[in-house]
């Protein structure tokens, strides 16, 4: 067995901090995570979010790109409603001819955003219907010399074939992936229902192309990882409350951990919360094992993402330090 793990970074806005610390934080983890043997850096675009640094999210990835030298970075995702393909195509492909065979575009249908902030970003809306459309358009701005992108060309872009991959949290994004023959990651860190469903689709459906002739699957995992399981509980609360703060219409900073969830969050909004981030491992090192097993166990992936906001940088880090050291384990 041998399963890649690699990271989710929103690049969050801790309570008591600001967007420059929160993305010099973020290349901080990238460089700590390309020593210790993760595959992929990836960050998030959402919009209009307090908490959120990653807005930006090409200009984003050029900056952990710029300041580490192996490990892939990328966006996962990049959500395509958001844009015109050519404008993805030049940005994506300015980044790959920037940093050779280390840049990934993970492509999503949602807006990552509000309604009226999703109009501000693109005047003209498409439709998530034409999310397919578009995704076949990008395609042909990265190949070379393809007649039906000869007319508009993305230049940087063009030969550049930046390996796409399809995002989704739903059914929909599985049999889209399996149908163009894409990696399928699946946002199983918040909307873990269709997972197991959502990973047989794509493997029984797929289909080979030019990028990926066997199907690769990835999921994400909330993972928040201590010296002690009670640490992990504290470091933990953070994520708790600012989900609770999104599902309720006030998206906040990250905020400091708490002793006891329980005295800040009421049980029904707790229990909410929990079931959505249900997909986790949550502990010291021992339990950490012990859960990411289990799921590697029941859902056979090729990848494990890393979802880990974590208020204290270095206890973010040392998280990071210890899901590390849980994969070598079992990978051996």
């Amino acid at each position: 067995m041998n399963i890649a793990h690699s990271i989710l970074d929103l690049a969050p806005i801790a309570e008591g901090s600001n967007v420059g610390a929160a993305l010099q934080n973020s290349l901080s983890l990238a460089q700590h995570a390309e020593k210790i043997g993760y595959t992929r850096y990836w960050v998030a675009e959402h919009h209009n979010m307090a908490g959120i640094a990653s807005a930006a999210t090409s200009v984003v990835i050029g900056h952990i790109a710029g300041g580490t030298n192996s490990i892939r970075v990328g966006a996962g995702g990049i959500m395509l409603p958001n844009h015109s393909p050519l404008v993805i195509a030049e940005h994506f492909g300015t980044l790959e001819t920037l940093y050779p065979n280390r840049i990934d575009l993970g492509l999503g249908r949602a807006p990552g955003t509000d309604g009226a902030t999703a109009k501000a970003l693109r005047r003209s809306l498409t439709s998530s219907d034409q999310f397919p459309e578009d995704v076949l358009e990008l395609q042909r701005y990265f190949q070379t010399n393809d007649p039906v992108s000869t007319a508009i060309r993305a230049v940087p872009g063009e030969g550049t074939n930046v390996p796409l991959w399809i995002l989704g949290s739903s059914l929909y994004g599985a049999q889209l992936a399996a149908h163009m023959g894409l990696p399928f990651a699946f946002a199983s860190h918040f909307a873990p229902d269709a997972l197991g469903q959502a990973a047989q689709i794509y493997r029984e459906n797929f289909q080979p192309s030019e990028q990926l002739q066997q199907p690769y699957f990835m999921f994400a995992v909330n993972v928040f990882a201590a010296d002690s399981d009670a640490e992990a509980d504290y470091i933990r609360s953070s994520h708790q409350q600012v989900f609770a703060n999104l599902i309720s219409g006030r998206p906040s900073k990250l905020p400091a951990p708490v002793a006891d969830i329980k005295a800040v969050l009421d049980s029904a909004t707790l229990a909410n919360v929990n079931r959505a981030l249900r997909c986790i491992a949550s502990g010291g090192e021992e339990k950490v094992h012990r859960e990411l097993s289990a799921l590697i166990e029941a859902y056979q992936p090729d990848e494990i993402m890393i979802n880990s906001p974590i208020h204290n940088h270095a206890a973010r880090l040392h998280s990071y330090s210890i899901v590390a050291q849980v994969f070598d384990k079992i990978n051996q």
